[in-house]
């Protein structure tokens, strides 16, 4: 590799880790946010917000693409990123500065103005994210030599995770630096604010960059696209492959890719109920010894290909999820497996009065009795299974031989509102901990537990760290290679374009989605594993689109046509 190789890997690279670093902040603080710019709702109304705050980031991801994709085939890849990051830098050292709700409101009555901004600032981070990676992914693919693309822009491949480990890093450090009680009053605008350091330091590399020489030539002849969109999109010939990008490649990669880093995550904190610094500092240790699986896999698909590694990643990702993600239950909480296992619980509900309560929003309200007990047993972790009922009746808990009648939340009026679904919770809980099943906030010696960064070594701990460093491995064999095989897909006149679109649809929408549909669907059968048939799926549907319908460019010269 050359040094001009080298400078042209970094500085993409760097820019694109700090825009992940920025991306992944909300994510890490969502409940802290939410009551900063939520504090007049009711915790779980607050939860709400912050979910559809850090939804609409995802969401805005595929406009992003279509808009920045078109303006990096026109103007050039070098200032569209450029952009991106600007973009990007400012909206997360915003979001530091924002005065909070309960601010607002008691010295302008305002109040209000502050979740709206905060949303605003996600919608844009999702905008600049979603012209950020193809830019990156683009550039640094026109400058690596024939037959080393995978190689060249896996280090790409790398910056998400190494963005969410940065974030991670930072929140352990400024926490541990501050104190609980003080990082939850003040200290979480601190990862924001030092985000303009970075933004400085991506900005001045960024600066030193040239453009890519193959698209200067393309320009300089007159050859680039002049509506990139249509010609990306509305032409057959090129659409049919981002059609197969997607549907064949980028929804399975998107799904075991969530799964492996964010749904691992969110499993550990809120389906086992393991505390955010052991979470965390498990997730950072997996990412650690699981990162170079981008560049080897990167690598190796310069030899074998991208689809057959691509592929053989969702394939055990399908044949080892259950077993995996039970061993992490078994190994992380075995006070709460066991109760899984041995304690019957049972909901006893009309079959009307149960709803199918997926909400990626975060905007729907469940009312009914029967999607109030389920929704109780889910965030509990609770596996139970679901008995009929005559119509019109209100729904039951049934915990071993103890019943807790639930309650119409759209029927409550007055005192009952408040009095009603404490009651209810109190009652469930006591049931529930007398059939076995640890009760959050109460002492669970059988939990994981660590005290520091380095404390991985008991057999427990450093057993939960091989697991979720497998699931990291997963996730490199899907993305490692995936950014080269997309890149070989479509021309340079319309190569930013054509593949960021189905890059951001299945990793916005099909990714972004999981966590809501997991637990929409754990909800609706009482199995807490139940949410991990949605990345089983798609990924088994992507492989079979890909072994039959996706061709491997992997030898193909992406610049004979552009040489004519």
């Amino acid at each position: 590799m050359t040094r001009e190789e080298r400078k042209v890997i970094a500085a993409s690279s760097a820019g694109t880790i700090f825009e992940w670093y920025d991306f992944y902040l909300y994510g890490s603080l969502a409940a802290i946010i939410a009551n900063q710019f939520f504090s007049p709702f009711p915790e779980a109304t607050r939860n709400v917000f912050a979910l559809l705050a850090f939804a609409a980031g995802f969401l805005v991801r595929p406009f992003g693409a279509l808009f920045f994709g078109r303006l990096g085939d026109i103007v050039g890849r070098k200032y569209t990123f450029l952009l991106t990051i600007m973009i990007m830098g400012i909206s997360t050292f915003i979001v530091g500065l924002l005065p909070t709700y309960a601010w607002l409101e008691s010295n302008f009555a305002i109040g209000w103005l502050a979740p709206v901004i905060l949303i605003v600032l996600r919608m844009l981070q999702g905008l600049a994210l979603g012209g950020e990676y193809g830019g990156a992914v683009v550039y640094v693919a026109e400058h690596a030599p024939h037959g080393r693309r995978g190689y060249f822009t896996s280090w790409i491949q790398t910056t998400a995770t190494l963005g969410l480990l940065l974030s991670l890093m930072v929140i352990l450090g400024v926490r541990t630096w501050t104190g609980e009680k003080e990082f939850a009053e003040w200290g979480w605008r601190i990862p924001f604010l030092l985000s303009i350091f970075l933004l400085a330091i991506s900005v001045w590399i960024r600066l030193q960059m040239e453009e890519s020489p193959i698209f200067k030539k393309i320009k300089d002849e007159g050859k680039q696209s002049k509506a990139p969109l249509s010609e990306a999109f509305g032409q057959w010939k090129n659409a049919r492959f981002a059609l197969i990008a997607l549907l064949g490649l980028v929804a399975g990669q998107a799904v075991v890719w969530y799964t492996g880093q964010f749904y691992a995550l969110f499993f550990l904190q809120s389906i086992l109920r393991v505390d955010p610094f052991t979470a965390n500092v498990l997730i950072a240790w997996s990412l650690i010894l699981g990162t170079a699986g981008f560049v080897i896999f990167g690598s190796l698909s310069d030899h074998i290909g991208r689809k057959p590694i691509i592929l053989a990643g969702m394939v055990l990702a399908v044949l080892t999820y259950f077993p995996v993600f039970q061993f992490i239950t078994a190994t992380a909480n075995p006070q709460l497996d066991r109760a899984q296992q041995t304690t019957k619980v049972t909901v006893i509900a009309a079959k009307d009065d149960c709803s199918f309560q997926f909400n990626p929003t975060g905007t729907s309200k469940f009312t009914n009795s029967c999607d109030v007990a389920k929704a109780l047993l889910a965030r509990n972790s609770v596996n139970y299974s679901v008995e009929p009922a005559p119509a019109g009746s209100i729904a039951k808990i049934k915990v071993g031989n103890t019943e807790v009648p639930a309650y119409d939340l759209s029927k409550l009026t007055g005192d009952a509102v408040r009095t009603t679904p404490a009651a209810f919770t109190k009652s469930v809980n006591e049931a529930l901990a007398a059939g076995g099943y640890p009760m959050a906030g109460q002492p669970n010696p059988e939990l994981v537990k660590m005290s520091g960064f380095f404390d991985i070594f008991r057999a427990q701990t450093f057993g939960l760290v091989l697991v979720l460093t497998y699931l990291v491995i997963l996730v490199t064999m899907v993305y490692g290679p995936i950014a080269a095989a997309l890149v070989e897909l479509f021309p340079t006149r319309i190569r930013y374009t054509g593949m960021s679109l189905p890059y951001h649809i299945g990793n916005g929408w099909f990714g972004g989605l999981m966590p809501a549909t997991a637990f929409a669907m754990i909800a609706q059968t009482g199995d807490p594993y139940f949410g991990l048939w949605y990345p089983l799926v798609i990924a088994a549907g992507c492989f079979v689109i890909g072994l039959f319908f996706f061709t491997d460019n992997y030898k193909k010269d992406i610049f004979a046509e552009d040489n004519k």
